[in-house]
């Protein structure tokens, strides 16, 4: 997992010493002077004794256990319950109308103003990304020093604040923030808001905003000329058990989860069912989504790939952003998030908890305190790139984040506070989380001193909005739900060595992509491709070298080309040159289901048709037929008299008669590489010629070779002419392929691939 240079931080929790060591070397007096008794006698005299002693003992080794064994998030639990917080003696009592304003004197910039701001710690010299962010247009960079910071560091068009500086500035969380952290942005924040930001970027110095524009991907302005006035989908708050989500699902990939989500949600997969709408212009916390390397947690890092690969994982640009209803959180990261005025109390970053945890912590403890002001988080498509150029962090600096956090956003949730002032209701959770073990009092103080600077630097805390999270939440009806199926990503899989079954069905996938992985897909969707034209990439790119997806009309965004059924050989020449060195090429109609496990015994090298499969090709005599039949018969005489010699003998041989016509399916075919120059010969001699698709394709596989040289592999499918009212009674999965069958929505494919999961069980990664 990779977030920033952190390094964890020196928890005051373990300063803290036991105070029952004492009693061990009176237990070690005791039993030093032993007498002369029988054992029994001794047992039966010291009885008591005995007991008490065992029991210090073992509550002296359960707490070296919790010590020792690193889980500072249970220790700290376990003081918390031992030893609670008096609210009295150490919740901070603050004079909100009598602090002192703090002003620039001493830096550079002490006249600067700039509403737009990029805050980021830097622990080494500039980085590559680094030197981007700073010529992003109409936004300044604020880089903030620590103590492994360069004394000569400097960028030019950055502002860079070292450790001297940052302590000439006069705030009070000075004294709390560690020296050798990115916790140090706590200090770059408030410098940034005393110095006119209206927007605050929160970024790190390892990723690339994806076309240099922020305004592009993130919600920039929320009001006046430049707002986008528009509505935002909303995750549904009709489960009222859900109080989580993974918004990687959203984006495309079901498989990855963002750090900080409890690791018992991470088997939730599935798609939303259904979304509801808001309007915008409250989103005051935004959060980007990252390619490349998202932000994942160490158990992902580490059991998702191998040590030698990097990660480079792609989400879907085009999904619409989506915003957190309240009643449900969502992680909120410190490196890929923009915060707009209205949230700017929420970008304190706790300094008691370890630095992987700390902008997880604050993202759920701003996300709960933002329905008091009415405000919400939205999630955005990706907005920065992230190279995986580092290791991931050990999971011992994330294992209090993983023990804790589960139990956290139901806290959050249950938690209410009956103050009258955003600051009060901010400093009481605060407490309230000390008092629950999330984090320690130190925090508490450094809450206050973070309020106070707030205020001294001239923020002003915005308003209560009435909370409706007690009230009945209102029915969704019909006409606000609002649909969208995520697209769904190739899944992320275990970097590690699987055994039995799931090792066998991969050792399946790997041998049909070895045979089938230099022969080009070419098929064509008589449905609406908006809706399954990826959904047909996804189900056959994964066995063939490509998939060519050919409709009626041209779709540039789905890279779909334009191609007419009826003519559509007419289309293949320039496919085939376009493929000049693959093995094959198989066409295939979208009302046909191809069981690519059951051609394996084909062979590459010959002509794959459905000449022997019933009522798949039909002979009709064009003297007792319609004048289309003629007209077909006519043209396809014309054609056959300019052949080749080698051509005429193969047709002439096959047909028999003169008087008859072949109508053949051309739903599936199967064209070799050597047989390419003979098909596009055959296309030149057609020309102009009207022939349709289903009279061509049979003519030039019977001129090409004769029939009783190509493969019989499709021989056996499953051929309808029309479909039986349960289409499920039509499949078999030890057909080669299953003709017809209708996909043309999400809901019909993935209902096809549960059941094409019967011969390929890896097709369940799909939905």
């Amino acid at each position: 997992m990779l977030v920033q240079d952190r390094v964890p931080a020196k928890s005051p929790k373990s300063k803290i010493k036991p105070t029952i060591n004492h009693h061990h070397e009176d237990l070690h007096q005791r039993f030093s002077e032993s007498k002369s008794l029988d054992f029994s006698t001794w047992v039966s005299e010291n009885f008591y004794k005995i007991i008490t002693v065992t029991v210090l003992i073992a509550t002296v080794a359960a707490i070296f256990f919790l010590r020792s064994s690193g889980d500072t998030a249970a220790f700290l639990y376990l003081q918390s319950q031992a030893q609670p917080l008096d609210k009295a003696h150490h919740f901070p009592r603050i004079n909100w109308n009598n602090i002192p304003a703090i002003i620039d004197k001493s830096s550079p910039y002490a006249n600067f103003r700039s509403e737009k701001w990029i805050v980021v710690s830097v622990s080494h010299y500039p980085s590559d990304s680094l030197k981007k962010l700073v010529r992003i247009k109409g936004w300044q960079l604020l880089a903030i020093g620590n103590s492994r910071t360069p004394n000569d560091w400097s960028l030019k068009g950055a502002i860079f604040l070292s450790l001297e500086q940052q302590a000439s500035l006069g705030y009070r969380v000075s004294g709390y923030v560690p020296f050798d952290s990115y916790l140090r942005k706590s200090v770059g924040y408030l410098f940034a808001i005393q110095h006119g930001a209206k927007k605050i970027f929160d970024a790190d110095d390892r990723g690339e905003v994806i076309d240099d524009d922020l305004g592009k991907h993130f919600d920039v302005e929320l009001i006046g000329e430049g707002a986008r006035q528009e509505t935002i989908l909303q995750y549904s708050h009709e489960d009222e058990n859900r109080s989580v989500v993974n918004p990687y699902v959203h984006f495309g990939q079901r498989t990855v989860w963002p750090r900080g989500l409890p690791l018992e949600n991470v088997g939730e997969i599935g798609h939303e069912e259904f979304y509801t709408e808001i309007f915008g212009g409250k989103q005051f916390i935004q959060q980007g989504i990252s390619n490349g390397l998202p932000d994942v947690d160490s158990v992902f890092y580490y059991t998702r790939k191998t040590s030698l690969e990097a990660f480079d994982i792609r989400f879907d640009e085009r999904a619409p952003k989506v915003a957190m209803p309240q009643g449900v959180m969502v992680p909120v990261n410190s490196f890929n998030t923009i915060y707009h005025s209205s949230a700017f109390w929420g970008l304190m970053l706790p300094v008691s908890v370890s630095t992987m945890a700390s902008d997880v912590l604050r993202g759920y403890w701003g996300q709960r305190l933002l329905w008091e002001i009415g405000g919400y988080v939205v999630v955005y498509p990706p907005t920065v790139h992230r190279y995986d150029t580092v290791g991931g962090y050990p999971f011992s600096e994330e294992k209090d984040l993983h023990v804790n956090v589960g139990r956290l956003v139901k806290f959050l949730v249950a938690w209410r506070s009956s103050e009258h002032m955003l600051f009060e209701k901010i400093l009481e959770l605060s407490f309230a989380m000390a008092e629950e073990g999330f984090w320690s009092e130190q925090d508490v103080k450094f809450t206050a001193a973070w309020l106070q600077d707030l205020l001294a630097v001239g923020y002003r805390q915005p308003r209560l909005m009435s909370f409706e999270l007690d009230r009945p939440r209102a029915t969704i009806g019909h006409g606000d739900r609002k649909e969208f199926v995520p697209r769904k990503f190739p899944s992320v899989h275990l970097g590690v060595e699987e055994t039995g079954t799931v090792n066998y069905e991969i050792a399946n996938l790997i041998r049909w992509r070895k045979n089938f992985g230099n022969v080009v897909l070419i098929m064509f969707c008589s449905g609406p491709v908006e809706r399954t034209a990826l959904e047909w990439r996804l189900l056959y790119g994964r066995i063939f070298k490509t998939v060519i997806i050919l409709s009626w009309q041209k779709n540039k965004d789905l890279a779909v080309e334009a191609g007419h059924l009826d003519h559509m050989y007419k289309h293949l020449p320039k496919i085939f040159d376009r493929y000049s060195s693959a093995e094959g090429f198989l066409f295939l109609q979208d009302d046909t289901i191809l069981n690519y496990w059951n051609l394996l015994q084909a062979d590459k090298a010959k002509l794959w048709i459905t000449d022997k499969v019933s009522k798949s090709w039909t002979t009709v005599s064009t003297n007792r037929n319609t004048d289309w039949y003629a007209k077909q018969a006519e043209m396809v005489k014309k054609v056959v008299g300019s052949m080749p010699v080698h051509f005429q003998v193969n047709y002439k041989g096959a047909m028999k008669s003169d008087q008859s016509l072949v109508i053949g399916s051309s739903d599936i075919f199967y064209i070799p590489q050597h047989f390419v120059a003979d098909f596009v010969d055959l296309v030149g001699l057609v020309g102009d010629l009207d022939i349709h698709q289903k009279v061509a394709i049979p003519m030039f596989f019977m001129s090409m070779d004769s029939p009783q040289n190509f493969d019989s592999v499709l021989s056996t499918m499953v051929y309808k002419r029309k479909p039986p009212p349960d289409n499920s009674t039509l499949y078999s999965a030890q057909a080669p392929a299953v003709h017809p069958w209708n996909v043309s929505s999400e809901q019909d494919f993935i209902k096809l691939i549960r059941i094409m999961a019967e011969g390929d069980p890896l097709l369940m990664e799909l939905v």
